[in-house]
């Protein structure tokens, strides 16, 4: 939740170019891979980055979203290109009255045919956390970070306990952003109607998920870079393991008890250890 004065779309713009520059730059965005999204729930003027307006079916009913903003990165877009031509790059979507339809605003200069096509699932999770937890901003972010996305083809690392219990013992920094852990989702085929509905209900538990053998889905309530911060923890904590393991798993980690008093030192309420 955000309280006013609320950022302008020029800030919204260029806190999205910010993300997918740095993603790229901690390689989890090869080529067009990964995309962004942000739903603002108060009023914006979408028209002097984006004067060309169609009215476009929305992925499911958002009716509770009527009158909300969603900028949206642009299907085949590279999202290190974001921070050089943001009208050129995201599309902005204003929900219209009864939630099924949208304004879809883009600009002359735009660079794709289409948003994304994630944009069911983006959709769903603000759909699902704004009117679950009333908040008026929220960001999604799909990444493919090279480390967490290797270890989830190794089954072992496909149950959700072994691969947390792994993965936040290497940094107290780990379990304190991320102390509901890393979801995980089993293999579902990109873009279908199965990934998004199992998308928002592990979302409602995690800050962050793994979309097994694709990548990662992380979420805000408070900017889209604090989502792009929590891949970079998760990614973080894959390379320690991916590097314990080409070692011959040398390393320990912090110990169950270690962690444990981390978390009281500094307040943190865990669901792992």
């Amino acid at each position: 939740m955000l309280n006013p004065p609320y950022p302008e779309l020029d800030d919204l713009l260029q806190m999205m170019g910010q993300a997918g520059r740095h993603l790229a730059e901690i390689e989890a965005s090869e080529g067009a891979a990964g995309n962004i999204s942000v739903c603002v729930h108060w009023p914006v003027e979408p028209r002097a980055y984006f004067p060309v307006a169609d009215v476009i079916d929305l992925p499911q009913a958002v009716p509770e979203l009527a009158g909300a903003t969603l900028l949206v990165t642009g299907s085949g877009r590279r999202l290190r290109e974001i921070i050089d031509d943001p009208a050129a790059n995201i599309a902005c979507v204003v929900v219209n009255g009864g939630g099924k339809t949208g304004t879809l605003y883009t600009a002359l200069q735009r660079r794709f045919e289409r948003v994304t096509s994630e944009f069911n699932s983006h959709l769903a999770v603000h759909y699902d956390q704004m009117v679950t937890t009333w908040t008026n901003f929220h960001a999604v972010i799909h990444a493919q970070p090279r480390h967490i996305t290797y270890l989830s083809h190794i089954p072992r690392y496909q149950d959700e306990a072994y691969l947390n219990t792994h993965l936040l013992r290497w940094q107290p920094e780990t379990i304190v952003n991320l102390p509901e852990g890393i979801g995980l989702i089993p293999f579902r085929v990109p873009s279908t109607a199965a990934l998004m509905a199992a998308t928002v209900g592990c979302l409602r538990e995690h800050r962050i998920i793994i979309w097994t053998k694709h990548g990662v889905v992380a979420r805000s309530d408070v900017s889209v870079k604090r989502a792009a911060d929590r891949i970079e923890y998760a990614e973080t904590a894959a390379k320690y393991e991916y590097l314990n393991l080409t070692l011959g798993e040398v390393g320990q980690g912090l110990s169950v008890d270690e962690i444990r008093a981390i978390c009281k030192t500094f307040n943190v309420t865990q669901t792992v250890f």
